[in-house]
């Protein structure tokens, strides 16, 4: 009868230490989770329940679990009308993160006004307290620490839920932000050294009242574009002479600045030949591409017929 037993409670034992090792490997569901899906079922008794049997450890990381478990408590306690309690929630979640408001898609806007008017209450002393955890890191020149932490306060300053308390302090953290990301900002380069100046090669300096003539090579003589001469009149013929020599001297615009009169072929010619230099025009003479001033000599040829 003993044995007969025995067989019968072996199979059994085996069996329950197989489905313990079985239970063991599947991994337990999240919490939090667990209590945000009652939550949206408005099983608020059951969520309340889930989270007060939670206890999130010390760990850097756990601020956040910390705040989702008193988020979900406190708008469980809200949905409970358990206000007093519900406030205590909210403040775990605020002091954790102060810039958290539960969104609209997220609460009613009972529990939106819960939350903002905790934050109105809470916001001055914990950004009082931020200022001083920055300044003491600023006191002891950890300034990659004390710039991240000033910027915290600043913008918990310019919360609207501060209606605008804290405008002095939001001075002195301004100007503890600017020294300290001064003071944190990486050394400038020191300058390279300059490499020695070359001298500016000097270009020899062109006379500009030198007048430039036919012995100037390098200057591209004239070009004449009217230079019309006066027809010599009957009564001068007898007495004129076969050829004449006139110099005029070609200004920068290619107009004639001056006339003289070399070899005369007539008095009166001469006359008229110098009053009909003063229209003549030419395309001025240049010396590396830049207009000069050029003398030129001009051979009258008087014909008789």
């Amino acid at each position: 009868m003993a044995a007969a037993a025995r067989r019968l409670i072996i199979p059994f034992l085996i069996a329950a230490s197989f489905a313990r090792m079985t239970l063991a490997q599947v991994p337990a569901r999240d919490p939090i989770g667990a209590a945000r899906d009652l939550y949206a079922s408005a099983r608020y008794d059951e969520a309340l329940a889930v989270l007060n049997d939670l206890r999130p450890s010390d760990a850097p990381g756990s601020v956040t679990e910390r705040k989702s478990i008193e988020q979900y408590r406190s708008l469980c306690l809200l949905a409970l009308g358990r206000g007093t309690e519900a406030e205590s929630a909210i403040a775990a979640v605020v002091t954790a993160d102060p810039m958290y408001l539960p969104g609209e898609a997220e609460a009613s806007p009972r529990v939106r006004t819960a939350f903002s008017d905790v934050r109105k209450r809470l916001l001055p002393e914990i950004a009082a307290t931020r200022y001083a955890e920055a300044k003491a890191a600023y006191d002891r020149k950890d300034f990659k620490t004390a710039v991240p932490q000033f910027k915290r306060v600043i913008t918990l300053l310019d919360d609207p839920d501060m209606a605008g308390r804290g405008s002095d302090l939001r001075t002195l953290a301004s100007g503890f932000l600017d020294l300290a990301s001064a003071a944190s900002a990486p050394p400038p380069e020191p300058p390279k050294p300059a490499a020695p100046a070359l001298p500016a090669p000097t270009a020899p300096r062109r006379d500009v009242n030198r007048i430039f003539t036919v012995a100037d090579t390098t200057v591209v003589p004239p070009v004449s574009l009217r230079q019309d001469m006066p027809r010599l009149a009957p009564a001068m013929v007898s007495q004129a002479k076969d050829r004449g020599v006139v110099e005029v001297i070609i200004d920068e615009q290619g107009r004639v600045a001056q006339a003289f009169i070399r070899e005369s072929v007539h008095p009166m010619y001469d006359a008229l030949l110098l009053a009909a230099a003063r229209d003549w025009r030419y395309r001025p003479a240049t010396l590396e591409a830049e207009p000069v001033r050029y003398r030129k000599m001009i051979q009258i040829n008087v014909s008789r017929h």
